[in-house]
């Protein structure tokens, strides 16, 4: 087991230090509660350009260039992410050089320039993004999906924004958006990997130490409302139709959260699994299909997607709908329950085998619920979930009035579909 250290200092930053001493490398994550769910309507996207213009400049390094140039030259790897809940910044690098990277992630968080001219350049950048992922199907049925389940509120919002909203933000937009999330009761600093922890502290304790202590505003709670099941179908001439299916679920806060992610496991969790065999085996219809459960702080789905043969698309529909069923009506035999239970600890163990995944795993869980559970903890909770359990939630959550689809292809009706989203 790892030796994980949490500090909270008195401003209400979190320190979490992962301790490896025979790791080669070290990694630094600074995670803030600013994702897109924390927009306004008219700021759509701010969060995500925001984390753009981080990398522009700061008052150590105020040439666009330098921060990518530096964190080159120290031969590490870097990136930034904006997700729905929060935005993350990170570096890698060899364990020696690891104060390093800690004082250039952090003068990414703590001191960007948002230079208007950059900015400028930068709104070019995003909107090339925005039209990049509008071609790339699987992506976009995705975010169709969200859009689908919860509408024209925070949760359903595309995290990069409309064009239209990116073209009109200002400077000040993006300083007012950082002074109000941007505070250290809504940040947490992940340091894993080879470490002198009472350096990396000092270090720590320096740059952020000092900061005020600023209120961190909540987001506003996602509504959920369906009463029947609903399509929404994008028409593209494209070589594959591409759909996400799924249903409304609950929160990562409860206490069935183990048994969905086992139950999307079997359903589509590997090659192993159910549809996969069905769909891609038997039927030859798809490249790829999977299955997932995903939570979040206030809402969540179980959603099946695939990219599959136009023709075929309402027969896989059907299949799909058919397992979803059984899982509801058929306890999961022994044998089966095993070996998807053995695939997730597996991957999860595989998964974990660097600093920087071990990063994202503690401090992922840590900025959105201020608890962490050890890797060993969690496959602790997955070999405990029975069968039943699972039929359990199966019978809670797959229901028709629950049920969603999102699909992209040549499709100018979506009333071809209303005949198969039964149950």
């Amino acid at each position: 087991m790892k030796k994980i250290r949490k500090i909270r200092f008195k401003n209400g930053l979190r320190l979490l230090l992962v301790n490896m001493p025979q790791s080669l490398a070290a990694s630094v994550l600074i995670l803030v509660r600013a994702g897109s769910e924390y927009e306004t309507k008219s700021i759509n996207g701010l969060s995500h350009f925001l984390e753009h213009m981080t990398f522009k400049g700061t008052a150590n390094r105020p040439k666009a260039g330098m921060i990518s140039e530096e964190l080159a030259s120290l031969g590490a790897r870097s990136n930034a992410f904006t997700a729905q809940e929060y935005t993350g910044y990170w570096a890698k690098v060899e364990a020696n050089k690891l104060h390093k990277i800690i004082e250039i992630v952090s003068d990414l968080y703590l001191n960007p320039l948002l230079d208007p001219a950059e900015m400028e350049k930068e709104r070019g950048v995003i909107i090339q993004e925005i039209n990049m992922d509008e071609d790339d199907l699987p992506t976009r049925v995705h975010r169709n999906f969200m859009n689908l389940l919860y509408g024209d509120q925070p949760a359903g919002w595309d995290i990069a924004g409309k064009k239209e909203i990116i073209q009109r933000l200002t400077r000040a937009d993006l300083a007012k958006y950082r002074t109000e999330r941007y505070v250290m009761p809504g940040t947490v600093v992940v340091v894993s990997g080879k470490m002198d922890e009472a350096a990396a502290i000092r270090q720590i304790k320096e740059y952020f130490g000092k900061l005020p202590r600023r209120p961190s505003s909540s987001k506003k709670k996602a509504v959920e409302k369906q009463a029947k099941p609903r399509a929404a179908v994008q028409f593209k001439q494209s070589d594959q139709a591409h759909f996400v299916l799924g249903f409304r679920a609950f929160s990562m806060f409860d206490k069935r959260r183990y048994a969905i992610q086992v139950l999307a496991d079997i359903l589509g969790g590997g090659s192993s699994s159910r549809l996969f065999k069905r769909v891609r085996e038997e039927m030859g219809a798809a490249y790829y299909i999977g299955a997932d459960a995903d939570l979040s702080l206030d809402h969540g789905f179980l959603g099946v997607f695939a990219g599959v043969e136009h023709a075929k698309l309402c027969d896989v529909l059907r299949v799909v709908l058919q397992e979803c069923r059984r899982l509801a009506e058929e306890p999961v035999p022994e044998k089966e329950l095993q070996k998807a239970k053995d695939h997730m600890l597996g991957s999860l163990t595989i998964g974990l085998e660097t600093s920087d995944e071990f990063a994202s795993y503690y401090g992922g869980q840590e900025i959105l619920t201020e608890k962490t559970l050890s890797p060993e903890a969690f496959m602790g909770r997955i070999k405990k979930v029975t069968a039943e359990e699972i039929r359990s939630v199966a019978r809670d959550i797959i229901k028709e009035k629950g049920l969603n689809l999102a699909a992209i292809g040549p499709y100018k009706d979506k009333k071809i579909f209303e005949k198969v989203l039964k149950l």
